[in-house]
């Protein structure tokens, strides 16, 4: 992973990336403050697992966290972020079985609360948007693929959106993307045309 944070103003973050610019095909990113913790470049989005292979960015509050911690820090999981979002891809790479769709779902199952999440895997180029309670929207470019929270985000890219539903989950791969709900069903979500302007 290339990973660039900086903290205050938007403006700052762009100033950086213009200065050095990220090169790749897949990427996440963030840019709002952390409900847990103080504004700093250790509690700023996203936040890595232990081995850096899965790379999470959210919105929402995940209710549990302080349980999901205290389990993994009995196995020797480090933190470094007063976060409750550095759980998630520490809870992952416990629950990895070799296969990031499945574990992901394992994932779903053992968080309580709300939730927009962005995760990315460095080893296989897979990328995975969830919600539950917090939207999450899809940009259809041409050959390329967005996730956002609003569909403002994506209007610069798309006009072409998809809602996902409560309990949604896609998973893009290999240039495609599929839709699961709530119950790890593969599900169809119908495209809509935006014709208005920000």
């Amino acid at each position: 992973f290339e990973i660039v944070k900086k903290v205050g103003r938007l403006q700052n973050l762009a100033d950086e990336l213009e200065k050095h610019p990220l090169l790749g095909t897949v990427a996440i990113g963030h840019t709002r403050w952390a409900t847990h913790g103080i504004p700093s470049k250790t509690n700023s989005h996203p936040h890595l697992n232990n081995k850096q292979t899965i790379a999470v960015v959210h919105n929402g509050i995940i209710e549990n966290y302080l349980l999901l911690k205290e389990e993994l820090l009995k196995k020797n999981f480090v933190f470094k972020s007063e976060t409750d979002t550095e759980v998630i891809p520490q809870l992952l790479e416990d629950l990895d079985d070799g296969d990031f769709l499945s574990t992901v779902f394992k994932m779903r199952d053992k968080v309580k609360g709300s939730y927009a999440f962005g995760i990315l895997r460095q080893d296989t180029n897979e990328l995975i948007g969830t919600r539950k309670e917090s939207p999450l929207i899809v940009g259809v470019g041409d050959n390329e693929f967005y996730i956002a929270s609003d569909v403002i985000a994506v209007l610069k890219y798309t006009r072409d959106v998809i809602y996902l539903e409560n309990g949604d989950l896609i998973h893009f791969k290999d240039g495609k993307y599929t839709i699961y709900d709530e119950k790890n069903n593969v599900v169809k979500r119908e495209f809509k045309h935006i014709d208005w302007s920000v």
